[in-house]
């Protein structure tokens, strides 16, 4: 396969990416109704997939589909000796979660047998298909129903689901990832364009990825009103009606056991030492010093997918604002998948 052409087509099609949403419907070609059509059908077989999470996730993908940034990233690895077959299992919780690792093998050298999530099964298809096109048929992938006859595996599932596929694919080579969630880490010197950026990493994609914020560390004396106050970009989120119906349960449950929490009418905020925090709320706690904060990220470093923060205190900070947009080497769960890629 042909580096170079495979290179040029994703930057082809990062452009149609980009020309599609600088339109009017009416002003669609065939081509680019055809992708209308279809992200509408993503919108009704899948309610989490509004046109803003699916016009966000396009364009970050489109923003990374540039020849240099690809061939910066490429430049870190040597070709593979010999093209094998990577099953992937991919989920759906946000679109196009499993891009990466489809893009990763694809570059990499490797055939790409996929198993798309029937949370997401229209989007990655079409644009394999357009990318396939505008590198004159030097793209090598297959879309499966089950996974045979493959060298290597990359899976993705709930811990559960990893457990037993750490079993399942034991002899493979393989990468499993479970989940996780981020992280924000505040220092009370935040302006509230800060905060309001810190609501993107917490709001975006409904908070369903494992990027997004379920909890926080703030410093003593932190007033939560300055949250609340800079969230307000993110109200209408409550008129999503998953998103309610997550809302509505959450706070019930918390009202029928008399905990406390702090809400203002899409979002809840709750004194609580667990990661991860139920779709709807935030979890936080107030520290004393940093070092309480070091703890507790290296004891949950194996849940702990993004660490945002505008301090500094560590390896691997993510900007306020960021988190949503990681680069071409910012992998999942921090495993070099190229270098995996290479070495099968």
């Amino acid at each position: 396969m042909n580096i170079e052409l495979q290179i040029y087509g994703l930057s082809k099609l990062g452009k149609f990416i980009n020309e599609f949403f600088a339109k009017e419907v009416d002003e669609f070609n065939e081509r680019e109704n055809e992708f209308h059509l279809l992200l509408k059908k993503s919108q009704m077989e899948n309610a989490w997939f509004t046109p803003e999470s699916l016009k966000s996730a396009l364009l970050e993908w489109a923003n990374a589909f540039d020849e240099d940034k690809i061939k910066a990233w490429l430049s870190h690895y040597s070709p593979v000796n010999e093209q094998k077959t990577v099953g992937l299992i991919l989920a759906g919780n946000i679109p196009l979660v499993g891009w990466h690792d489809v893009m990763s093998v694809i570059l990499s050298g490797h055939t790409a047998m996929i198993k798309l999530s029937s949370k997401d099964k229209n989007i990655i298809p079409f644009l394999l298909k357009l990318w396939n096109e505008y590198s004159e048929n030097n793209i090598d992938y297959q879309l499966v129903e089950k996974l045979e006859n493959f060298d290597a595996v990359i899976a993705t599932g709930s811990n559960n689901t990893a457990r037993y596929l750490n079993y399942y694919f034991e002899k493979y080579p393989h990468i499993i990832r479970k989940n996780r969630t981020s992280i924000g880490v505040l220092d009370g010197t935040e302006t509230d364009e800060e905060i309001q950026k810190l609501a993107q990493d917490i709001f975006t994609y409904y908070g369903l990825g494992c990027r997004n914020i379920s909890r926080l560390f703030l410093p003593k004396d932190f007033k939560l009103d300055q949250l609340f106050e800079n969230f307000m970009e993110f109200s209408e989120i409550i008129n999503h009606n998953s998103y309610a119906n997550n809302y509505d349960y959450n706070k019930a449950i918390y009202l029928l056991n008399q905990e406390q929490f702090w809400d203002n009418n899409f979002v809840m905020l709750k004194e609580d030492e667990q990661l991860f925090s139920p779709l709807s709320v935030i979890n936080f706690t107030h520290y004393n010093d940093m070092e309480e904060v070091k703890n507790f990220i290296d004891e949950n470093q194996d849940s702990i997918q993004c660490v945002v923060s505008k301090k500094d205190f560590m390896e691997h900070i993510i900007p306020l604002g960021k988190a949503q947009q990681p680069e071409l080497m910012d992998y999942a769960d921090h495993i070099d998948t190229m270098k995996f890629l290479r070495e099968i």
